[in-house]
């Protein structure tokens, strides 16, 4: 007996695909091949402009050296706006953080993307995150506030508490957005209403 060893019939570089596609955050083999077969039944130039688009993100994208944002610019947009309030700066794991709170309108501060958070179990300790380049930030001048808006997860909450300790000694004033947001949850995923009202009523945590 001989068997098929493609029981789907598609030809072998749409299946390349659907499992290129499959290796995204969330996508599974279902919704990766409901995407390659939306590409097949396009014109060629729609191929064309997305495989563009992915080749320029990889060409023009970088981080803001100031914020670690993701950006084109160095430094990024954020950083050079005089009209934000460049004396408070939010505390964020990734990038996604900053696009969620810039959704909502309600921050009119700065930001400093860590880069993930403290977590022993997966070996990511302080040296790992962009800790040192927020001290250097501080040490600038300029800044009053830092609001920790890292995740309400036990590793968001180490990484707040490290972050607290650490600028104990100093005048910054240290908050930690309010528990609005679910625990657990992560910030990128919360409505724009519950992310606004956490910023707005953070509290001190030192």
């Amino acid at each position: 007996m001989v068997f098929n060893d493609n029981p789907s019939g598609l030809p072998p570089s749409v299946l390349e695909l659907i499992d290129r596609l499959a290796k995204f955050p969330g996508i599974g083999r279902k919704s990766a091949q409901r995407m390659a077969l939306h590409v097949l039944r396009n014109e060629r130039e729609f191929a064309d402009s997305l495989a563009a688009s992915i080749v320029a993100v990889k060409d023009k994208v970088a981080v803001c050296r100031t914020c670690w944002m993701l950006s084109e610019e160095d430094p990024c947009t954020i950083c050079c706006n005089s009209r934000r309030d460049h004396s408070k700066v939010c505390l964020v794991e990734d990038s996604g953080d900053v696009i969620a709170i810039e959704k909502t309108g309600g921050w009119s501060g700065l930001y400093h993307v860590l880069g993930g958070a403290i977590s022993p179990l997966d070996n990511i300790g302080p040296e790992q995150l962009q800790i040192d380049s927020l001290i250097d930030r501080i040490r600038a001048g300029g800044i009053e506030e830092i609001v920790v808006a890292t995740n309400p997860t036990s590793e968001g909450e180490t990484t707040a508490l490290y972050i607290a300790r650490l600028l104990q000694n100093t005048d910054i004033s240290v908050t930690r957005i309010a528990r609005g947001i679910p625990v657990g949850a992560d910030i990128e995923l919360v409505d724009d209403n519950t992310l606004t009202q956490s910023l707005e009523n953070r509290t001190e945590i030192r």
